[in-house]
This record gives structure tokens, C-alpha cells and sequence, in this order.
């Protein structure tokens, strides 16, 4: 059997190790998962749904596009809906690349942009972040005659950082028509600057070579259900709609995400929640001498000096986190915000990891 090296290549995802020795129950704070748990109304529709399980899906994902196509004023006709936002960002990559196309992304964002690139045999231009934010400016200057697509993750995972509307609008401006513009925008929600950009009206405007990714599995908490979608202007959706795997959302994902839509009790929750730890998160880490990083989302990113040896200490005192260095950000780890007391007990295990 034939396998292509430069898929043999690529690193293996490699989830939260276990400890050693005797069991321990370990606290998961690498995944920017939801505390509170799921929507409670999604919960109650999962319930309803669940002695249908023995039918397909509706392959088109209708009443779930409907729905998020009115939730921000569009048709159906500008939504795709994916089994998670990482195999939207797969499919735009089969859909739009050959191989030798080059993709612009920053270094020290999400992973899945690089690996996906590297996957179909394109190349990935790098640009280093700027106070651990997209150099938009210098993203700009990387587009050539070879650039196909540009990634940019706002709010950046892993650094949690934002670009504010003008420092988009200014970016789209630069970006030839034929040059797919993907923004990432999983973490949208958690948002509270009042400049964030608003990027809705120009798909309804008929934009041809924007996409916005979006998901279901951050402050809504459905991470497990697998539900990711994008919004378009109609001929891309349709194009996408041709490149993507049939049935790929299942059934019970497309309930949940219909009734999480209209949970606006869980979603404030979760906001404010993500917004008290947050500021509980940015007063205990200074006060161990370290800096965070502002940022804008269910997760503090803060430079620690070894990340490898400190993800090891927390893993010794039962929390996992991620360290960045493989994600271009050497010395730093990436800290989801669990539960109350989740937070206050990790901020006491990393005191007694740094020794102070």
C-alpha cells in the first residue's frame, strides 16, 4: 500500500495524556470547551429527537441553515453547515487549493489552517504576529500571483487577541477578488469591544471571496455534537454545498443547534461567565509575576518561559492546558476557563508548579 509522505509527515493530533501510576482524575482545560455545560434547550430537543436516530439526516441541513440564516437577517442560500469548523476549513482546502498554491496565515494561530494547507500539498506563508495579533498590514504585503486563500482567526486562537474593524476593513481592501478571505470567528460571542467588525453586511452584500466560519462548540456548548457552519455569499455556499461529504451533519447536531439558537438565557450566562474569569484569571496570574495576554474569549493565553515543563506540572496536580510551542508560540500555554472552582484551583497548582 502506497502511503503519501507528505501526509506521514504531518504531526498527529495528540489529545490530553493520561498520568501515570495511579489513576487521577484530570481536569480538562486545554480544549476551550463551555463549563456550564450544553444549552439546556438543545438538551431538551436532543431528548425529543433521539428515537429518530434510526433515519438519516436531512442531508441539506435546511432547517438548521434556515435558522442561522435568520438569525442574522440572510437566506438559507448563505449558509453551509460542516461536522465541526475544522472540516469546513478541510473542504475550502479541497475545494480551492492545488497543489504549489500558496495560503497566507499568521504563525501562532490555529493549527488546523497549517496542517490542512500541508495536506493538499499547498504552501503556507507565515506571518508572525504582532503583540501576539495579526499583522494585517504585513498579511497583506505576503499575498503574491500564488496566493489562493488567507486565514485569519479573529479572535485569534491561541492568543485570544482581536483586530478591530478598521484593521479589516483595510485588510479586505488589499486582497485581490480572486484571493478566498477565510475568518474564523469561533469565538465571536465572547466578544465585547465595540469595534469588532460586523462583516454580515458584506455577504449580504454579495462579497465573492469572503467566508465567515462560525461554531456551535464553544458558547454553546455543544463541542461533542460536531457542529460548525460558515456564512457566504450564495454561489460559494453552493460550490461548498457540491465539495462536502453527504450527511455530514448528523441528525441530533442539527436539532441541537436549531434550539441553541434560541437559548439566550445559557449563551448570557456563559458570556459573563467567560467575562468573570477572565478578570479572575488576569489579577491571579500577575500576581504570580506573569503577564496574560488581553484577549476576548473562554481562554487566557500567558507566557510561562519552559511550556512543556510547565504542562507537565499541571498535569502532575490533575489539569491538563496547552502548551504553544508547536503552535509557533514558544513559552507560552493556552488556559481554558472552567468552572469557579476549576480556575481558583489551577491558579493554586501553578503557584506551587512555578514555586512562588
Amino acid at each position: 500500500m502506497h502511503l503519501k509522505p507528505h501526509i506521514q509527515s504531518l504531526p498527529a493530533y495528540k489529545p490530553p495524556q493520561l498520568l501515570t501510576g495511579p489513576a487521577v482524575d484530570l481536569v480538562k482545560l486545554s480544549s476551550n470547551e463551555n463549563p456550564l455545560g450544553p444549552s439546556p434547550r438543545a438538551l431538551a430537543a436532543l431528548h425529543k429527537a433521539l428515537d429518530q436516530v434510526h433515519r438519516y439526516p436531512d442531508s441539506s441541513s435546511l432547517a438548521l441553515r434556515q435558522a442561522l440564516g435568520a438569525h442574522v437577517g440572510l437566506g438559507y442560500e448563505h449558509v453551509t453547515c460542516s461536522n465541526g469548523s475544522d472540516e469546513l476549513i478541510l473542504i475550502l482546502c479541497l475545494a480551492i487549493l492545488e497543489a504549489g498554491d500558496e495560503v497566507v496565515m499568521a504563525e501562532g494561530t490555529f493549527i488546523s489552517y497549517l496542517l490542512r494547507t500541508l495536506e493538499l500539498k499547498a504552501h503556507p506563508r507565515r506571518v508572525p504576529l504582532r503583540a501576539y495579533t495579526h499583522d494585517l498590514e504585513a498579511m497583506a504585503e505576503a499575498i503574491n500571483a500564488q496566493t489562493r486563500m488567507v486565514f485569519l482567526c479573529n479572535p485569534n486562537n491561541p492568543t485570544g487577541t482581536t483586530n478591530s474593524a478598521a484593521e479589516v476593513d483595510r485588510f479586505l481592501t488589499r486582497v485581490p477578488d480572486d484571493v478566498l478571505v477565510v475568518i474564523d470567528e469561533a469565538y465571536l460571542e465572547f466578544v465585547a469591544r465595540p469595534d469588532y467588525p460586523d462583516l454580515i453586511p458584506l455577504i449580504r452584500a454579495g462579497c465573492p471571496n469572503l467566508i465567515l466560519l462560525r461554531t456551535f462548540a464553544k458558547i454553546y456548548g455543544l463541542a461533542g455534537l460536531r457542529l460548525g457552519y460558515a456564512y457566504a455569499e450564495p454561489t460559494l455556499i453552493a460550490y461548498l454545498e457540491r465539495a462536502r461529504p453527504t450527511f455530514n451533519v448528523n441528525l441530533l447536531a442539527q436539532v441541537a443547534g436549531v434550539a441553541a439558537l434560541t437559548d439566550h438565557e445559557h449563551l448570557a450566562r456563559s458570556r459573563e461567565h467567560a467575562i468573570a474569569s477572565r478578570a479572575f484569571f488576569d489579577q491571579g496570574l500577575r500576581t504570580l509575576g506573569l503577564e496574560p495576554i488581553p484577549g476576548e474569549t473562554n481562554f487566557v493565553a500567558v507566557a510561562v518561559g519552559d511550556d512543556a515543563a510547565l504542562t507537565t506540572g499541571l498535569r502532575e496536580h490533575g489539569f491538563t492546558v496547552t502548551p504553544l510551542t508547536g503552535w509557533g508560540l514558544p513559552g507560552l500555554i493556552r488556559i481554558s476557563f472552567g468552572t469557579k472552582a476549576q480556575n481558583e484551583a489551577i491558579l493554586q497548582a501553578l503557584q506551587s508548579v512555578l514555586g512562588r
